[in-house]
């Protein structure tokens, strides 16, 4: 039996390779940043989720470092037995503050607070409403939960519409529509103003995952919905990407969401509280981001920048607005042979195929950070121009 199931894993394994479908980590020799040193070489990365590019900012160091001189390495505990120190309080509502939300709860991973979010809230005779592109952990999160399950098609108002008749004319008694802020594949942004509209309309609510957005999009960093202008009622991002890109979750909401959270979500109740050195270097994230205006008008400029030199040399984009700018190749062993050309040439990019995105509409997402340099952006023009000539992607 248990050679025949190894058998079997090799030949899955075996499929996904021929396919042209596998993927590959790679080894950075040091600190995440704008360049990284991969098998001894200096290389110009530009699929990082650095939005600010904090990642290896010294003043993180330092405070993580002051962190664990006071507050200890780890936790050794979930968060109501012995894990919860005066800086993962300070933190939670440091958070909220700065998302103009009443309460925070923190969590090992942002993944674990849309795993976590659901169930505890929704029962049986309620719905979720959610949008077909919606991030993994959203569509794990509302399988755990026992709400009736409407899906609409990503950023269609009508279809959200008629999902939101179903809803109401089945009876529901509470409706959450949930939306990812920025959707991450394409780079594009939800429709928070009329997903507000609709929201009101029928009363419903509105969760958002703000990822993407959080501590470089709208006033102050506090992401899509201060973009929009508009308020939701659950919030949920990351630690993980600009606001230091270590890891942990939080859910931004009103207390008594937030509170019940406390006491029924399972990723909370039974994982390990996220480590001293984490919560101090947020915190001092957070205040290095609410001033940072200067580097939000940067970002905008790069991702101008950038755009506009890939669309110049023939490259097809998605349209937008977000540093998120993806390359559309097509199919996947074409983007993993664009990915390579890249990678001679001193370029690191990942190639995104199935299942992370559709069959044939493999792409390279590039992403925008802060420690670029406009010599680093013309020289990456440069490499993807030539590379695009020598592999076929461009004419």
């Amino acid at each position: 039996m248990t050679d025949k199931f190894a058998d079997h894993l090799r030949g899955v394994l075996a499929g996904i390779e021929a396919e042209g479908l596998m993927k590959r980590e790679r080894f950075i020799e040091g600190a995440q940043g704008a360049h990284v040193t991969v098998g001894g070489r200096r290389m110009l990365n530009l699929c990082a989720n650095n939005y600010l590019g904090l990642a290896g900012d010294a003043r993180l160091v330092a405070a993580a470092g002051a962190a664990m001189e006071g507050h200890g390495f780890g936790m050794a505990s979930v968060r109501f037995i012995c894990g919860t120190q005066d800086i993962h309080g300070a933190l939670e509502a440091r958070l909220a503050r700065f998302l103009g939300m009443e309460a925070a709860i923190l969590f090992g991973s942002c993944f674990d607070a849309n795993g976590g979010l659901f169930e505890p809230l929704l029962g049986a005779e309620d719905a979720i409403v959610s949008d077909s592109l919606n991030h993994a952990s959203i569509i794990d999160g509302i399988r755990l939960s026992k709400a009736r399950r409407y899906r609409y098609a990503n950023s269609d108002m009508a279809d959200l519409r008629l999902r939101l008749v179903e809803a109401r004319e089945g009876g529901a008694r509470f409706v959450l529509i949930a939306t990812d802020g920025v959707f991450s594949m394409d780079g594009y942004l939800a429709k928070l103003g009329d997903i507000r509209a609709l929201a009101d309309e029928f009363d419903a609510w509105v969760m958002v995952d703000d990822c993407h957005a959080t501590g470089f999009m709208g006033a102050k960093g506090a992401g899509t919905p201060a973009h929009a202008g508009v308020r939701v009622e659950i919030l949920t991002g990351t630690l993980g990407k600009a606001l230091g890109g270590a890891l942990g979750g939080y859910v931004a909401a009103s207390a008594p969401v937030a509170d019940l959270l406390r006491q029924r979500a399972r990723p909370y109740l039974f994982s390990n509280a996220l480590p001293p050195a984490v919560v101090g270097a947020a915190l001092a994230a957070l205040d290095i981001v609410e001033a940072a205006d200067e580097l939000r008008a940067r970002l905008v400029e790069h991702a101008r920048y950038w755009r506009a030199g890939l669309a110049g040399a023939g490259f097809a984009l998605l349209p937008g607005e977000h540093p998120i700018i993806p390359v559309m190749i097509g199919e996947a062993p074409l983007a993993q042979a664009f990915a390579a050309a890249l990678d001679k040439r001193g370029v690191m990019v990942s190639a995104f195929f199935f299942p992370v995105v559709p069959r044939g509409a493999a792409r390279i997402r590039t992403q925008m950070n802060t420690a670029l340099t406009r010599e680093d952006l013309d020289f990456a023009l440069d490499a993807f121009a030539a590379a695009g000539r020598e592999v076929g992607v461009l004419a």
